[in-house]
């Protein structure tokens, strides 16, 4: 893989919004290894796979909540974007995988695909684009990314398309630390807080300072799983869906009504379901898989949360990389009998941010 370019000139109509860059913490001891999930001085338990423990942390940012604190925000209704004008036929459809604050990386996919023009806004008419969650967290502007989608939510209804985001872990989690900052929750494995999971898996200090309440009651609206042209669209590789209805909607409503109680243990519980991964990889994938094809409808399923290389086994010093050992992302990786397809490209990990048409090829 080349060293990564520079955006191209849809950056500089968004350099208003870029976050100041935090500047870098002095070097820490790493984190040991030990059985604790983030925020936790007890056991793991069984089937539980926090992101700290398995992906790096880029760019973390300064503690931002002081202890004790605690932010209580209500989340209210926001409305719709405006319909798609009536007698327009729907455009090709296109998926995103996770950004993780990585807003140039973004521009530049989205642009390089013709779905932005050279100002950043939206130029592909009535194609549909679904972001599969994962905003925030680890890149320098994760509120940035949330603007640039909202914005291009209301452009896409206008031009008769539309672009949709899905409810990732990194959305759970940046809406626990804000609402619950250092409230201890029942995790299962001893004491836990939101505030020290989302410090763990890359909580950016810029952020939290600009994150608002608009953006929190847009991310707490978000659809988890949705249906599209036979793509099941997911974020997480997990079966916990099924924990939460029989249908897409029963999933989504119930979802949403969790994220209008200010219960700390049940959003953790949302956001410990949802760091769940790996569940289509092994021999037992393909079934899992046809799992939730049987209930929710859908001939494949289209996910984002765990990074390719990950799945592919690839971590750390055995990537199969390039000179400057950066793993070799060339597209989406379909595996699990050709049921599953991942779209994080690993953009965290110097990957690829990936932005593709469906459907794909096997």
């Amino acid at each position: 893989m080349a060293p990564r370019q520079a955006s191209p000139q849809p950056h500089q109509a968004h350099q208003a919004h870029q976050a100041h860059q935090v500047s870098p913490q002095p070097q820490q001891p790493p984190v040991p290894q030990a059985t604790a999930h983030p925020g936790s001085a007890g056991e793991v338990p069984e089937g539980y796979t926090p992101t700290e423990r398995d992906l790096p942390v880029i760019k973390r940012g300064d503690t931002v909540i002081n202890r004790g604190d605690t932010l209580q925000v209500e989340v209210q209704e926001m409305p719709e974007p405006p319909p798609a004008p009536e007698g327009n036929s729907m455009g090709p459809l296109y998926v995103v995988g996770d950004v993780h604050g990585y807003l140039d990386e973004l521009i530049a996919a989205l642009a390089a695909e013709g779905l932005i023009d050279a100002d950043g806004s939206w130029s592909a008419g009535n194609t549909r684009l679904w972001f599969l969650g994962d905003f925030t967290d680890r890149g320098p502007d994760g509120i940035g990314v949330i603007d640039l989608v909202m914005r291009l939510s209301a452009e896409a209804a206008a031009a008769g398309g539309y672009c949709k985001a899905l409810m990732g872990n990194h959305e759970l989690l940046l809406i626990g630390a804000k609402k619950f900052g250092d409230t201890p929750v029942n995790s299962g494995a001893g004491t836990a807080t939101f505030q020290a999971a989302w410090l763990l898996n890359g909580g950016q200090r810029a952020d939290m300072e600009r994150l608002e309440d608009h953006h929190l009651q847009w991310m707490a609206r978000l659809d988890a799983i949705e249906e599209e042209d036979g793509h099941l669209l997911v974020h997480s590789d997990t079966t916990a869906y099924l924990d939460y209805g029989d249908s897409i909607e029963e999933v989504n409503d119930t979802i949403r009504e969790a994220l209008t109680r200010n219960d700390a243990d049940e959003y953790w519980d949302l956001f410990r379901k949802f760091t769940k991964r790996f569940a289509f990889r092994d021999d037992s994938g393909p079934a899992a898989v046809r799992e939730l094809l049987d209930v929710y409808g859908g001939t494949r399923i289209v996910h984002g949360h765990s990074p390719i290389p990950y799945l592919l086994g690839e971590v750390g010093s055995e990537y199969d990389g390039d000179d400057d050992g950066r793993p070799v992302i060339e597209g989406p990786h379909v595996y699990a009998d050709g049921l599953a397809i991942a779209m994080d490209g690993g953009v965290t990990m110097a990957g690829k941010l990936l932005v593709c048409q469906l459907p794909l090829g096997n």
